[in-house]
């Protein structure tokens, strides 16, 4: 009889030392876990050696070494969330180039497992000598990825995506009005709101159809493969809403290694894709203009819909940053 592997568990919590996640159920573990063994036992494959988890507020995440295969990672996500399973699937059928296929996805229980994806573009970043053109060419392929899905909004939401249009983010940024902050600070964003109406009317008014904003999308969120491959994954902040909200999470990502300089560059090979329908080049570059601000809601927005309920250290945590998001409303684009 074959004895099983001795395993190792290395835990990583990061800042939120006090978070309290399904993984210290126990009972919740063991399923969990079983799940993973079943899916895997299922394709041949089985888990050995080291298992490092990572906790955070937001997410469940474990690394298993598979015996013949390198890793794989098992995600659970909360419950507002949950629609990244479904979603990444959904993802691997309409545009297979530039993301992950799971290897088995539970819905109900918000559980992936996924392939190793490869070097993130971070630690390619960290070990090797990469200028702005990296940083052009992912944006390329995140945007031709938002263009193809322009079509499939409605499936996307139909998966539990949240929608957040240009027109509604008025409201949106009504309900975040009872975020954490400071008066002075409110007190500026609530002068804000007669222009953050008209800047959405005018964005809304370039005809820029609505796709899948990832919402996070730093150099820690996709992978790096090969030269001039990009990998696109963690979809839990995901919104459908204006897909140039989505430029200036990895645009500022590209500021602090390159210096500003870079961002027309990183702008107009952002929107590529895009040319044509009738717009003009200056009607694209005003339309980033607009979504650069306004993409702060749609941050701000993910922290209040994933932890509705945060408490102790890492809830203010969490709402600190969350507050952070909506203040960048008030600071002027830099593109």
């Amino acid at each position: 009889m074959r004895s099983e592997p001795e395993t190792s568990v290395v835990v990583d919590r990061g800042r939120y030392r006090d978070a309290v996640t399904p993984w210290e159920d126990e009972a919740w573990r063991t399923a969990a876990l079983g799940w993973v063994a079943g899916e895997l036992a299922a394709r041949g494959l089985r888990a050995t050696g080291e298992r490092r988890v990572r906790l955070r507020p937001w997410s469940v995440l474990v690394r298993l070494s598979v015996e013949g295969r390198g890793a794989v990672w098992f995600k659970a996500n909360p419950p507002a969330s949950a629609f990244e399973g479904p979603l990444t699937e959904a993802l691997a059928r309409w545009v297979p180039e530039h993301v992950l296929e799971p290897l088995a996805v539970d819905t109900d229980r918000g559980w992936s497992l996924l392939p190793d994806g490869g070097p993130l573009f971070r630690d390619v970043l960290d070990r090797e000598s990469a200028g702005a053109e990296a940083w052009e060419e992912l944006l390329r392929q995140y945007a031709a990825m938002q263009h193809a899905l322009t079509p499939r909004v409605r499936e996307i939401e139909r998966l539990g995506v949240p929608g957040a249009p240009v027109t509604a983010l008025p409201d949106v940024f009504d309900r975040l009005d009872r975020t954490s902050l400071r008066s002075e600070e409110r007190a500026g964003l609530r002068e804000l709101r007669p222009r953050l109406a008209e800047w959405c009317a005018e964005l809304a008014a370039l005809g820029v159809p609505d796709s899948l904003d990832h919402a996070d999308l730093h150099d820690g969120q996709l992978f790096r493969p090969g030269p001039g491959r990009f990998t696109f994954f963690d979809w839990g902040d995901a919104v459908v809403s204006h897909p140039f909200c989505s430029l200036p999470v990895p645009a500022r990502r590209a500021r602090e290694r390159h210096g500003p300089h870079v961002l027309p560059r990183l702008r107009d090979a952002y929107l590529e894709p895009w040319t044509g329908g009738g717009r003009s080049t200056a009607e694209l570059r005003r339309a980033v203009n607009l979504a650069w601000r306004l993409s702060a809601l749609s941050r701000a927005g993910a922290y209040g819909r994933l932890f509705p309920a945060a408490s102790g250290a890492a809830g203010a945590a969490v709402a600190g940053e969350g507050a952070r998001c909506l203040l960048e409303l008030l600071d002027e684009p830099p593109v």
